[in-house]
């Protein structure tokens, strides 16, 4: 489907299926309404008052976009859009190279546009360009042409290897870094090894950031969780490890000793059973047969939380509140009689109107700070006992997927030891 100007921006939702939009000259000065749109292949926003690149992450499947003509100073929040092709910047503030650089990260990208921005002004431009962004075919609507490509690889050669170097540092870096942080998460403690679980508190608490200046408040209860969450997460990948192998060691012996009981039947002389009615050959077979048939084991993981220490980080909340608040209190009289010797910064200060005012400050604080560390444990909980449900789920589908096959595979040997001993039966009476 295509558009053109023909929807107002906030109905666009309801396109899903779009792949092309253009947008150009609607006089936009900040792209939303797209995050639906992941069908997009093609998006025109020229022509506009558009300041920064934003809300495009979604766009995962786009490969042409167009900002020509906008007030666009950094390139930037491209990140995920791995299959864009062509990209058009064209008449925009672009004045620094590092938005070049910005653009490697962009591996499919063989055409760009930069023509009327700033930075084609400066020396080597073109060249610059060419070397960073060796995939390119197209710059400024024009074909890079191998004496261009011979030219920037001699001059930013060195610059090229270094560069590279650096990247693959990153990209190392990044990848024991995510590594690491799945870690975390499969233990459950993720940005928990720092004092990010307060500064949360402070960023949904403006007002606590700032009586910050009158006490200091460390995290070390939040390394402890993060220490005591890896101690467990190793503990229960222990359990699961060795609940599997026991089981697979349990299965091999039911197996063994199936097998050992058809190779035994198999040994039986059918003559022995031939003077047999047939409904008794059927019932005997039967209880020969099923036997072979064994359960399997469930399994009872116990998850160990320390709960002890998110009652300690309520209770260390509770003493920093009472310090806190003891602290304000004498400030505020110190403030009354013009007794207070710190500097305090202008927007801490105008916290002290009034007994009532503080304490009010003071209490929504602490309330939030509380409800932050019970909604954490909540999710650590919830996140934990999920875990688990999966993991159980996922060991009965393969028994239950196992142990169906195992019935199969009795009722046609059943079928197939009656349909012998049948033959038998009546070969005899002939």
């Amino acid at each position: 489907e295509d558009t053109k100007g023909t929807v107002p921006i906030e109905n666009l939702w309801q396109f899903t299926s779009l792949t092309k939009l253009s947008l150009s000259g609607n006089v936009i000065e900040k792209i939303e309404g797209l995050d639906s749109l992941v069908g997009l292949k093609w998006l025109d926003l020229s022509f506009n008052n558009i300041k920064a690149i934003e809300g495009v992450d979604t766009l995962v499947n786009l490969q042409d976009l167009s900002l020509h003509n906008n007030h666009i100073s950094v390139i930037e929040n491209l990140d995920t859009l791995q299959n864009m092709q062509f990209l058009s910047m064209g008449n925009n503030f672009l004045s620094q190279f590092s938005n070049v650089m910005y653009l490697r990260r962009c591996n499919s990208l063989y055409g760009l546009n930069l023509a009327g921005n700033p930075l084609c002004n400066e020396e080597n431009y073109k060249i610059f360009v060419v070397a960073h962004l060796p995939n390119l075919v197209y710059l400024d609507h024009k074909l890079v042409d191998e004496q261009t490509r011979k030219m920037s690889s001699l001059r930013y050669q060195y610059d090229i290897e270094k560069l590279g170097l650096s990247e693959t540092d990153a990209l190392e870096q990044k990848k024991k870094d995510d590594e690491e942080l799945q870690i975390h998460w499969d233990a459950f403690v993720e940005h928990l090894n720092g004092p990010q679980l307060f500064d949360s508190m402070c960023a949904d608490d403006p007002d606590a950031h700032k009586l910050t200046h009158l006490s200091a408040v460390q995290a070390t209860l939040c390394i402890q969780i993060f220490k005591n969450g890896l101690a467990q997460h190793q503990r229960r990948e222990s359990e699961v490890n060795l609940f599997i192998s026991s089981l697979q060691v349990a299965l091999a012996k039911n197996q063994e000793k199936a097998s050992w009981g058809v190779t035994n039947f198999r040994k039986k002389q059918l003559p022995q059973v031939q003077g047999f009615p047939v409904p008794c050959l059927q019932t005997y077979t039967f209880h020969i047969i099923t036997g072979l048939l064994w359960g399997s084991g469930g399994l009872e993981c116990h998850v160990f939380l320390d709960k002890d220490t998110f009652s300690q980080c309520r209770d260390l909340e509770n003493q920093h509140y009472n310090k806190i608040l003891e602290i304000s209190m004498a400030t505020l009289k110190k403030i009354a009689r013009n007794e207070l010797k710190e500097d305090l910064p202008i927007d801490v200060r105008m916290l002290f109107v009034d007994k009532e005012t503080l304490t009010n400050i003071l209490k929504s604080s602490h309330d939030i700070h509380i409800l932050k560390i019970n909604n954490r444990e909540d999710e650590l909980v919830t996140r934990v006992n999920t875990w688990k449900s999966l993991l159980m789920m996922s060991i009965h589908d393969k028994e239950v997927t196992r142990n169906r096959t195992r019935i199969l595979e009795i009722k046609n040997f059943r079928a197939h030891i009656w349909s012998q001993m049948e033959k038998a039966y009546f070969s005899k009476l002939q």
